[in-house]
């Protein structure tokens, strides 16, 4: 019989979680990808910023009254039932694994600063991506608490040198590299929203922090904390990031990069800042990578439970982890890696990572859509008290109609097709239950 460990994961550490995975591949690498929108581009930081923040708030309050194992399959469940909660984790379980490969990419692409065949052979680049999705896979199976400390650790070291970049970047920024940017063509507003869906690639992944909630210590009240403390840190972060990136590297050199952040570092301290930042961005990519795999385990694991996943998904080893769910998210990371590299490694990295954001998007809108239900029906809040909450679940809930809309038709075929595939698994589930209760109420009735 399994027995569940006490909760190991205080303020810190959660934190670690929602840094973790937010700064990881995409402050690394997105400024490349967003150098076709130009300043539209930087503009797209804040209103995905500002967005993400009302939905941090919104699943704070989530937290607080429904502190359960899951986080956004949780709150879907609460507030729209089986179905809807098994498409969400259906959903936010493709997301994550679709994420571990575009993390993986980012990784393989810093990994060239320092040996440049890596990038330069697919097969070579594909090795190294796999190699470092298992090592993490094989981490967390073994602990969450190893997961964690590994993940607080790496995200206190990669914080501190972007910081600097954000300050110090300034002092070399020229104002005729600022005018290289592009202009992009078409209508301001359709290239706002392409921008913002990649921008808010480098914003998802707060919500890991509400997932593990059975192995933190009061989730309701560390969970909100660290949410907030962590997303309000990463907004103010990237923007200074993005700009000073934005200053220092011409465009056209931008936009082929395979490792921006280090191209910057390179123009401010030479081939000795490039290395540096590479090594950062090594740390970071892999601080995410380790953060996000945790979440491949957890949220199948929480449906698994409440009978709505395949049984396989819940099964736990001594120390609490769900070991299988880890590696069959890893195999499934590995194929996607491997099949996307055909398109290039940016080309790669920009596919995958609008396939997760909209695969996040999703749960994340019927998040904000049972936060704003519950603010509305609870009628122990103050009137002030439930329109505010239910404002901020507005805009957090309207912000993702707007996210997916500029994740392109692509990603949205796809997206749709990989969260309908999950509909037969849930039918057979639920006629499998269904069968072993009318079994069950045969034997009583005999």
């Amino acid at each position: 019989m399994d027995t569940k460990p006490q909760p190991v994961l205080g303020f810190w550490r959660v934190w670690g979680i929602v840094v973790g995975l937010m700064i990881g591949s995409g402050v690394f690498m997105l400024p490349t990808v967003l150098a076709p929108y130009g300043w539209i581009g930087v503009a797209s930081w804040l209103v995905t910023g500002t967005g993400t923040l009302a939905l941090a708030f919104a699943l704070g309050a989530l937290a607080k009254r429904i502190p359960k194992t899951g986080g956004p399959y949780a709150y879907t469940r609460a507030g729209f039932g089986d179905f809807a909660g098994f498409l969400m984790a259906w959903g936010y379980w493709v997301s994550v694994w679709v994420a571990s490969a575009a993390i993986a990419v980012a990784f393989v692409g810093y990994a060239g600063v320092f040996v440049p065949a890596i990038t330069e052979s697919p097969a070579m680049a594909i090795c190294v991506g796999v190699a470092v999705i298992w090592a993490l896979s094989v981490l967390n199976a073994r602990s969450i608490k190893d997961s964690t400390t590994f993940g607080l650790v790496a995200s206190i070291l990669k914080v501190v040198p972007l910081v600097l970049l954000a300050t110090i970047g300034f002092l070399g920024v020229s104002g005729t590299t600022y005018d290289t940017m592009v202009v992009p063509e078409g209508s301001p507003m359709a290239a706002l929203a392409t921008a913002g869906a990649l921008a808010m690639w480098a914003f998802v992944g707060f919500e890991a922090g509400t997932i593990p909630a059975g192995d933190i210590r009061e989730p309701e009240k560390t969970i909100p904390r660290a949410l907030i403390a962590g997303v309000g840190l990463t907004v103010v972060l990237y923007f200074l990031v993005t700009v000073a990136v934005f200053g220092l590297v011409p465009s056209d050199q931008l936009m082929q990069s395979t490792s921006p952040l280090a191209d910057a570092a390179t123009v401010l301290m030479g081939p000795v800042g490039a290395a540096f930042v590479a090594i950062v961005a090594l740390i970071a990519t892999a601080s995410a990578l380790n953060c996000n795999i945790l979440a491949v385990g957890q949220m199948p694991m929480a449906a698994a439970l409440d009978g709505l996943f395949p049984q396989a998904f819940g099964q736990t080893t001594k120390s609490g982890t769900p070991a299988v769910g880890f590696y069959i998210g890893a195999i499934l990371s590995s194929a996607a890696l491997a099949m996307n590299y055909v398109k290039g490694l940016v080309g790669a990295f920009e596919f995958l990572i609008l396939l997760s954001t909209l695969t996040t998007v999703v749960p994340l809108s019927f998040s904000a859509g049972a936060a704003w239900l519950f603010a509305a029906g609870d009628a122990t809040l103050s009137r002030g008290q439930r329109l505010k909450d239910g404002l901020i679940a507005a805009a957090g809930f309207l912000y993702t109609l707007w996210a997916i809309a500029g994740s392109g038709t692509e990603a949205v075929y796809w997206g749709f097709l990989l969260l309908m595939v999950g509909v037969p698994v849930y039918a057979d589930m639920r006629a499998k239950a269904n069968a072993a209760q009318a079994d069950n109420t045969e034997v009583k009735a005999e």
